[in-house]
């Protein structure tokens, strides 16, 4: 720009080649447009889990039966078994061995999250579903259905997958997520019974076996392996966070496509977005519930133990919950509509997990802006 005003101020002509090329303003068009291009691949790059979440959702709703039950991606083998275990064996690779021995110490920590998704959630539904009936808002199969949610037990992989992409207490979150997914194979089925006088035979055995190969196995393996590759570890950075971000992301198309893709929910649009609707404030509500007392003075827990919190006690298991209502349900016409509010919980809190994680990790580091507010 300095020498094309010298040559101006001089009575010097531009040679025609260079009148358009380095003309000032088309410099400083390009510079803008180069700044940018720039800045939005920045954008981009940083919030490639967002985006990747709702592409996931898209491609989902577009083509369902790739990623469904039964479909080419084969999530009954790929998801259930390898995607999980890679999870934990991230984590098993990823952890300190010091980190986990003090998670598990963490008894207070444990029996708030235990303690709210198995006793809290229960009863607060029981009160939920009592205004759904009083006020008419959804059929009784339905309601039923809520309060069935009300009594699974965690995930083994969501609740694990997003607090470790906070920074939160992973190792914390791993021991509960393994915890109460243990507890809900034996409490779950007696919670139901309770609370909807249904009982069946539960294949405890199978369960437990595929918890065990699942999660425990693939942790304790990553802890064997990690003492041997540890200063590599140290020098290369391996993105352990990005690959169990991007395993989520897969876990969200395939449960997304068996959303999508079930036949059986054939209700009107009027009460899937009624159901929709309460799925999400009840998600809402127990999240503000976590976050404001799990920072009373009596919790005194660190922020990482709240984004642990956050997550573990709010998730509700679709892996463990619909084998578990197809067996106690065996036979009854009106499975479907009681599956139908488990089936829009799971994918709906990984979303919600997922929006408010950029902002929750803004607020582990030190932010002093509530997470929950970005919703």
């Amino acid at each position: 720009k300095q020498w094309y005003q010298r040559r101006v101020r001089g009575g010097r002509s531009l040679p025609q080649r260079y009148a358009t090329v380095i003309h000032p303003e088309v410099c400083i068009r390009s510079g803008v447009m180069v700044s940018r291009a720039s800045s939005l691949a920045g954008a981009c790059v940083k919030n490639w889990f967002m985006i990747g979440l709702f592409l996931a959702i898209f491609l989902a709703k577009v083509e369902p039966s790739i990623g469904r039950k039964g479909g080419i991606l084969m999530p009954e083998i790929t998801i259930k078994y390898f995607a999980v275990s890679l999870i934990f064996l991230n984590s098993g690779l990823s952890l300190k061995t010091e980190e986990l021995k003090h998670a598990i110490s963490q008894v207070h920590l444990h029996t708030f999250i235990q303690t709210f998704t198995m006793i809290f959630i229960p009863l607060l539904m029981q009160f939920v579903a009592m205004v759904m009936t009083n006020h008419q808002l959804l059929t009784g199969m339905l309601i039923k259905g809520f309060i069935a949610v009300s009594c699974m037990p965690p995930p083994v992989s969501s609740a694990v997958i997003l607090t470790k992409t906070v920074g939160g207490n992973e190792a914390a979150a791993i021991f509960n997520s393994a915890l109460g997914s243990f507890l809900g194979i034996f409490v779950s089925p007696v919670l139901i019974l309770m609370t909807l006088g249904l009982a069946g035979d539960i294949p405890f055995g199978k369960i437990f076996v595929q918890l065990c190969a699942t999660v425990v196995v693939p942790i304790i393996a990553g802890q064997l392996i990690r003492p041997r590759i540890v200063n590599w570890m140290e020098a290369k950075k391996p993105p352990f966070g990005a690959v169990a971000s991007a395993t989520l992301l897969l876990i969200i198309y395939s449960a997304f496509c068996d959303t999508f893709s079930n036949e059986d929910i054939s209700l009107p649009r009027s009460e899937l977005l009624t159901v929709l609707v309460c799925v999400v404030l009840i998600q809402l509500t127990l999240l503000y519930t976590v976050f404001y007392v799990t920072q009373s003075s009596w919790c005194k827990f660190s922020r990482a133990d709240v984004v642990a919190a956050m997550y573990c006690s709010t998730h509700k298991s679709l892996t463990l919950g619909i084998p578990m209502l197809k067996i106690m349900y065996s036979g009854d016409p009106n499975l479907s509509f009681i599956t139908i509010p488990l089936l829009m919980y799971h994918p709906c809190q990984i979303l919600l997990g997922g929006i408010i994680a950029p902002k929750l990790k803004v607020w582990m580091h030190g932010g002093n802006s509530l997470p929950v507010n970005t919703l």
